[in-house]
Parts: C-alpha cells; sequence; structure tokens
C-alpha cells in the first residue's frame, strides 16, 4: 500500500507542576488497549492549537490554556490504524484554566463500564513514566523527551 494523506494529531501534555505529573490518557482504539496523551485528529479549518483546545474541551469537558508547543514530528511515521496516512503529530505544552473537573483514575485502563466508558484519565509522575506503557511511535519519542528533563 503507497502512502496517500497525511493524517495530523493535535496532543497536549498538560502539567500538574506542583506534583511533577502529567496526565495521561488511557484508551480503547478499535477495541485495543493504548496509554498515551490526551488529544486527537486536526479537522479542516482548525489551527493546531485550536485543535488542542477542542479536543481538551471534548474528552476533559473543560478549556486548557497552550503554554509552548513541544514537539512535532520529525521522522516518517505510518499510521498504525490506517495504512495508506502518514502521522504527523503535533505536541503542546498546557495547563488547566481552573482546578480539575475529570475524573481522574489511579489505574491503567480502569474503565467505569457502567456507562460504556472507553477512555480513563491518570496523573503520572515524569520519573515514572514507561516508555513500554506507550503504544504509539510518536508518544515514544514524547516520553523519552520527558524523561531526559527536556520539558
Amino acid at each position: 500500500m503507497e502512502i496517500s494523506r497525511f493524517n495530523i494529531r493535535v496532543y497536549f501534555l498538560l502539567l500538574d507542576e506542583m506534583q511533577d505529573c502529567v496526565l495521561l490518557s488511557d484508551e480503547l482504539i478499535k477495541g485495543k488497549p493504548f496509554t498515551k496523551f490526551p488529544g486527537g485528529g486536526l479537522e479542516f479549518g482548525e489551527g493546531p492549537e485550536d485543535c488542542a483546545k477542542r479536543e481538551a474541551i471534548e474528552e476533559l469537558g473543560q478549556k486548557i490554556e497552550i503554554l509552548s508547543q513541544f514537539y512535532t514530528t520529525s521522522f516518517f511515521q505510518q499510521s498504525l490504524f490506517r495504512k495508506t496516512d502518514q502521522i504527523i503529530s503535533i505536541y503542546y505544552t498546557a495547563k488547566l484554566s481552573e482546578p480539575a473537573r475529570f475524573s481522574i483514575v489511579n489505574e491503567r485502563f480502569n474503565f467505569d463500564s457502567s456507562i460504556n466508558q472507553d477512555q480513563a484519565f491518570r496523573w503520572c509522575k515524569l520519573e515514572d513514566l514507561d516508555i513500554e506503557e506507550f503504544e504509539l511511535p510518536i508518544d515514544r519519542v514524547i516520553v523519552q523527551m520527558l524523561l531526559a528533563g527536556k520539558i
């Protein structure tokens, strides 16, 4: 299969500087569990920062403030889900505009099955990040950067 289109993904690294933590999203994507950073796909007519803000409202139910652009994919990455797509990912550092109102869990993939939930959020200390928990190759680059103190 030939690569025939770009798929632009936008993520935000939501930081809790007091606790030295970053927010992780555990999700079921096409029935498979993934640990990733919150965010999603850029829509036509939308800028990347606007995408990150929209994704925060959709996923967390509240606004974020973009602090800075952190990383943009610097290598070729084929999509794991659509083999004809080349993935370009943009990551921003961000903070909440107000105290967190979304649910936080303490264990990976601790979904609320009573509401058919397929996403759960948890804080992870930067020093406790484990690259092996991340399936997406570009997220693994971000984890390496965070572990190296690049934030």
